[in-house]
């Protein structure tokens, strides 16, 4: 009886199919686009975070009436849900800085969203325009000690001064009207449109390192 030759799988040659391509995958929206898609850090409850999220290229300036009023409305709207708190913020020409509070990141993700979501519909009613506002996912930065919670308040509160777009005083485009962390100014008798921080970081801890100068320019 013959034997039966034995038969061997080839490679197919699929070179040109299947795997990781190039430019493949979701395109970041935006110049700036560039914050990670990988999965977020945890965070502790006593832990503020820095919130930054950025306009599509091209929209109106957020420094002007018609933008503020809608942004301190979402702002009042959404400041405070579920354990969730905007403590801090300043609007610049293209982008707005938050200060949080949050127990836990679901709960940060949950809050962030709605109150962009929430200041997205109030600039396309005021501007008018329809379609999305904001370029990308936001960018944050937990606040671990009390010198980097003080430096975020400083590079939040006095962020126009960095961009040369404010000089003197305290920035009417930030919740530093409220403020009573400043060396040279004392806060707003109107009533804040935002919740107080609980943290011990935001309201004691980072006096340890001195109160904030309206002079201060922050680095970036």
């Amino acid at each position: 009886m013959r034997r039966r030759a034995r038969s061997s799988q080839g490679e197919l040659p699929f070179k040109s199919r299947g795997g990781a391509r190039p430019g493949a995958g979701r395109k970041p929206r935006g110049e700036r686009a560039c914050v990670s898609h990988h999965g977020r850090i945890a965070f502790a409850r006593a832990q503020p975070v820095h919130v930054t999220a950025r306009l599509r290229a091209g929209l109106p300036s957020l420094r002007r009436k018609n933008a503020h009023r809608a942004i301190l409305s979402a702002f009042e709207a959404g400041a405070e849900r579920d354990g969730f708190r905007l403590t801090q913020y300043s609007i610049q020409s293209n982008h707005i800085h938050v200060l949080i509070e949050a127990p836990n990141r679901e709960t940060l993700s949950r809050g962030v969203q709605g109150l962009l979501i929430r200041v997205a519909r109030a600039l396309n009613r005021a501007w008018p325009r329809k379609g999305s506002v904001f370029s990308d996912r936001y960018h944050d930065r937990i606040l671990r000690s009390p010198k980097e919670v003080r430096n975020a308040l400083a590079y939040v509160l006095n962020n126009a001064k960095r961009h040369g777009i404010f000089e003197a005083g305290v920035d009417p485009f930030t919740s530093g009207l409220w403020f009573d962390g400043w060396r040279e100014a004392k806060p707003s008798l109107v009533p804040s449109i935002l919740p107080k921080a609980r943290s011990w970081l935001l309201t004691l801890g980072w006096r340890r390192w001195g109160l904030i100068s309206l002079d201060t320019v922050p680095r970036g």
